[in-house]
């Protein structure tokens, strides 16, 4: 098992293969009742300082289930930054405070610099539209459990690629796993051409497509469903009309074939109908569920509750 206690999490582009497997096997672990009361008499700060939902519940709920306590703020404004305090001074105040710190920020970086000044585990829940390596590892196990495996697979990755920290994280992991990748994206959000430099220096396939229905003949075992954000367009008129063409129904998983997972990180908004939620190919339920025992077995890594 490789070595996680007192590691900072920051980024996916820090870790090996053996890394991964190492989460993803101690998350089933976990699931299956094992490693409890690992974070018994630990204490975590969840400090988020850009608004969330399921990546921060899941956290305190992984605390909570694990033994431990947390504490810490869901908003920025009812921190001492308010009142001028800077972000290093604030993370060397709570580092004194906690076993480990689970940090969001809206600035990328933000989580390397804590990691920088804290004298404990930092471990980043997304910065900007950097990274976010949690959200990767419950990916993994998800798709690990759905599988049975995490190499030769056919991934397809769909939405805002252009600013999406998640996609980011996935396409890094996934090709470290040899996945067979498809991007799908309007032209305005496409990956970012230095990820896709960086999979050609690799060796690793991928291919590129402007909507689902494009991917029909690749046999996907994947489709990773993000939302298209709003506010990346200027012309209200221009998101409806692309929007629209990234929207997944029961006919687009008649098209993709009916062997297709799929996949998101939520929240969604109307990317895909909920006449998909009964299928047996939606699992983005699972997943985000999948998020505790994830979480709770990183938490007990990193603190030493798992060895």
């Amino acid at each position: 098992m490789s070595s996680f206690k007192g590691r900072n999490i920051i980024s996916l582009r820090d870790m090996t293969i053996d890394d991964l497997w190492t989460i993803v096997t101690t998350a089933g672990e976990v699931k299956e009742g094992k490693h409890r009361g690992c974070l018994q008499g630990k204490t975590i700060a969840s400090l988020f300082f850009e608004p969330s939902t399921r990546t921060r519940l899941s956290f305190d709920s992984a605390v909570i289930k694990s033994g431990g306590s947390v504490f810490g703020f869901a908003d920025p404004g009812s921190s001492s930054q308010k009142k001028g305090e800077s972000f290093s001074d604030s993370i060397r105040t709570i580092t004194g405070y906690c076993d480990a710190m689970v940090i969001r920020h809206p600035v990328e970086g933000a989580a390397r610099l804590a990691s920088e000044v804290a004298t404990v585990p930092v471990i980043n829940a997304g910065d900007g539209a950097n990274q976010h390596p949690t959200q990767t590892f419950l990916d993994l196990f998800t798709i690990h459990e759905e599988f049975g495996r995490l190499k030769n697979l056919k991934i397809g990755i769909m939405g805002d690629l252009k600013y999406g920290r998640t996609v980011h994280s996935l396409t890094h992991a996934m090709a470290l796993f040899g996945a067979e990748m498809v991007f799908i994206s309007p032209p305005s959000l496409k990956m970012p051409s230095a990820i896709l430099s960086g999979l050609s220096e690799k060796g690793i396939s991928f291919h590129t497509a402007d909507t689902p229905e494009d991917a029909a003949d690749m046999n996907l075992d994947i489709l990773y469903v993000t939302r298209i954000q709003k506010e990346r367009f200027g012309d209200p008129q221009e998101y409806k009309n692309v929007a629209h063409g990234y929207r997944i129904d029961k006919n687009t998983i008649i098209a993709l074939g009916e062997q297709v997972r799929i996949m998101h990180p939520l929240p969604r908004v109307d990317e895909i109908a909920e006449e998909v939620d009964t299928t047996p190919n939606a699992i983005y339920f699972t997943q985000a569920h999948n998020g505790i025992p994830t979480r709770q077995a990183l938490l007990g890594l990193v603190t030493g509750g798992i060895s």
